[in-house]
């Protein structure tokens, strides 16, 4: 059963997880600067001290590089479901290591699922009642609030400002902003 749902004048959009951000960082090869997670984690032991490391791959040429969890930390300072977790490359931890880093691009990584444009945008509270959209992340990628209202409604980017313009769309933040959490906007009313 499909979490996107059209009830009585309420919708659901998710935007759900297509794959995990790359990791952007220049490649000491080529220079490229796009690297995604191997799905690996490597741990190297040197007496009671661990090395953990999060591996990436270069998007064009493949070199394997390193990005720094833990640096000589004393065995007893990690907890050891969580060393467990980095030994048998938990995809949980790996995706929790790569949302982590500083600077990802999350181009490709998301999808926006909806019950709309199934229902023309002229007939969404036209009886007077407003339809209420409600936008669940499943993912904290940044996502312009423009981009979710075209893919969600199938309209161009003018259409969409205007009907932002006229109040026909009444959202809590700018069309223009970014986006990372829950939000709710009215269309119609």
């Amino acid at each position: 059963m499909s979490s996107v749902r059209h009830a009585e004048n309420k919708s659901l959009w998710v935007v759900r997880e297509l794959a995990l951000p790359a990791v952007v960082k220049p490649c000491v090869d080529c220079g490229h600067t796009r690297h995604l997670a191997t799905g690996k984690i490597r741990v190297n032991a040197n007496g009671k001290h661990l090395d953990v490391w999060l591996l990436i791959g270069c998007e064009r040429c493949d070199r394997t590089s390193k990005i720094p969890v833990h640096e000589r930390v004393h065995v007893q300072a990690l907890d050891h479901r969580r060393l467990v977790r980095f030994e048998h490359n938990d995809p949980a931890i790996v995706r929790e290591l790569v949302h982590a880093q500083r600077r990802l691009d999350w181009t490709g990584t998301w999808v926006l699922e909806t019950d709309l444009p199934f229902y023309e945008i002229g007939s969404i509270g036209s009886a007077g009642e407003p339809l209420e959209v409600f936008v669940r992340f499943e993912l904290p990628a940044p996502v312009r609030v423009e981009k979710l209202l075209t893919s969600g409604l199938g309209l161009s980017r003018p259409a969409v400002k205007r009907l932002v313009d006229s109040g026909r769309i009444r959202l809590p933040m700018a069309v223009d902003a970014r986006v990372r959490a829950d939000f709710a906007f009215v269309i119609g009313g």
